[in-house]
């Protein structure tokens, strides 16, 4: 039995090495350098060409290198078998940071500033109390909910929404469908950290941003399916939108002719919001496939007809 690791973005040395430390009798393989598919058993990946797993008769379980599942499920070709996506794994922590930041960013007008300083302009512009900007997050799950603890501390009118309700303390809370509109309406700031799957693809579109309070801003770590890029650049164009900071998208790197990289009003960053730390994932993919080995149940099992 042996171990397939493939990922463009991830470096498999320390891989290798955390495996051949915890499971030395457990081959780990790199494709494309694969000697025997029939003996990999579990497959550690990240964005894997389609029809690549189907390549693997005896695979048991498909581990991600990250939170979001999306495009394995996406793809018809993913065979059959668990799919577990990672927990955390340090990702949570540098998304609040992120979140917070921009959050600071906006409030504290530093765009402004930064133009006044080209200008050589010497201008303090009125300051606005924290607990005068509702922040709000859609998605409170574990990055979600770190993300608004983090808000109240700061003083900040904070709200979330999900899929079916979360109960934090010092947070608004708003749940399904019925409650979006209201949500969206309150938010000064709009945060987005949601799972992507069919109910959530393109949320942040025309509707979401007409339901915000005029000169909003949005927010987007979650998946680039989230959002209509067009439809932001329409708002942001109108003044409905303020601004955006954006760090992940449709198409990724971001193509050289996307208007987003030149808007006045947007911050583009490379998908850097949450970059799996392969110390602090190693043991959680380690202890998983130790659990399976051992007949157990792992944890992070996606759910396929949630999407997450």
């Amino acid at each position: 039995m042996s171990v397939l690791f493939y990922s463009e973005a991830d470096d498999p040395v320390p891989w290798r090495q955390a495996f051949a430390a915890a499971l030395p009798e457990m081959p780990f393989q790199v494709w494309p350098d694969v000697e025997d598919t029939e003996s990999v058993r579990y497959a550690l990946v990240w964005n894997p060409p389609s029809g690549l797993l189907e390549k693997l008769p005896n695979l048991r379980a498909v581990l991600a290198l990250g939170a979001g599942v999306d495009a394995l499920l996406a793809d018809p070709a993913t065979p059959q078998v668990p799919v577990l996506r990672l927990l955390d794994a340090g990702l949570a922590p540098q998304m609040a940071e992120y979140a917070v930041y921009a959050v600071l960013h906006f409030h504290r007008r530093m765009r402004d500033y930064e133009k006044q300083q080209k200008q050589r302009i010497w201008n303090q512009l009125a300051p606005m109390p924290a607990r005068s900007w509702s922040v709000g997050i859609m998605g409170t799950g574990v990055i979600g909910g770190l993300i608004l603890e983090h808000l109240v501390t700061l003083g900040y009118l904070a709200c979330g929404w999900s899929r079916s309700g979360t109960s934090i303390q010092g947070v608004e809370s708003f749940a399904g469908e019925a409650e979006l509109e209201a949500f969206l309406s309150k938010c000064r700031v709009v945060i987005n950290v949601l799972p992507l799957t069919p109910h959530t693809i393109g949320i942040l579109g025309r509707r979401t941003f007409n339901a915000m309070p005029r000169g909003s801003y949005v927010v987007n770590i979650g998946r680039g399916g989230h959002l209509i890029e067009e439809e932001l650049v329409a708002a942001l164009d109108s003044g409905q939108i303020a601004g955006a900071m954006l760090d992940v998208f449709n198409e990724e790197p971001l193509p050289q002719s996307s208007p987003l990289w030149s808007h006045p009003n947007v911050i583009v960053t490379p998908h850097i919001a949450g970059v799996t730390i392969a110390a602090e994932a190693e043991a959680q993919v380690i202890e998983n496939v130790k659990r399976m080995e051992r007949g157990e149940q792992p944890v992070g099992v996606v759910d396929r007809a949630k999407g997450y």
